[in-house]
C-alpha cells in the first residue's frame, strides 16, 4: 500500500509530495526535492494506527 504525504522542503520551503510505501516498514533514505533538486534526508516511521510519520532534514547538516 502506498500513501502520499505532503511536506515542506527544508531548503526552498516549497511543499512537496512524498510517496510512502507502508509495506517496506520504517525507512531512511535520500530523495531530491521536486522543486529545487537538493537532497533531503527522509525518515519514515509509523504510529500505533499504522499512519506514516515523515521527518525531513537537509542532507548537508
Amino acid at each position: 500500500m502506498q500513501d502520499f504525504e505532503t511536506c515542506t522542503c527544508p531548503y526552498c520551503g516549497e511543499p512537496i509530495t512524498i510517496a510512502v510505501d507502508a509495506s517496506a516498514g520504517e525507512q531512511q533514505y535520500i530523495e531530491d526535492c521536486q522543486v529545487c533538486c537538493r537532497p533531503i534526508a527522509l525518515s519514515v516511521t509509523f504510529d500505533a494506527q499504522g499512519l506514516p510519520q515523515v521527518s525531513m532534514r537537509r542532507d548537508d547538516e
